[in-house]
């Protein structure tokens, strides 16, 4: 069959959120120094065509949500033809690391370092 496993699609998309929160200096580690974690509450993905073995691709990811959540979209292409194979989008909120507690709202910090570059 030659084709992607599903559940790879997850890591394709973590891969491009790693990137781009690594570009707006927000990453991971980032987060969890200014005292927050950002876990994924909520992940969607719609496969519209199959991915296949060796075929090359690209994830585009872009902000769509930050104030009170972040939302990230993601549409997943064949890099020769532009076809769209899979899109989808997850949710992140924030959690103050010390007691693990949901932050109903982005923290300053990254309101300023995400808007600044979402729009």
């Amino acid at each position: 069959m030659e084709i992607a496993w599903h559940g790879n699609y997850v890591k394709y998309f973590e891969v491009a959120r790693c990137k781009l929160l690594d570009q707006l200096q927000v990453n991971y580690f980032q987060m969890r120094d200014c005292g927050y974690g950002w876990p994924i509450v909520d992940i969607q993905l719609k496969y519209v065509r199959p991915a296949i073995f060796n075929q090359r691709i690209r994830v585009q990811v872009k902000i769509e949500e930050w104030e009170l959540r972040l939302k990230l979209r993601y549409v997943i292409t064949d890099i020769e033809t532009g076809e769209v194979l899979t899109k989808g989008y997850t949710v992140q909120v924030a959690i103050d690391i010390t007691n693990r507690e949901m932050c109903y709202a982005t923290p300053e910090v990254f309101r300023q370092r995400i808007g600044a570059n979402a729009e």
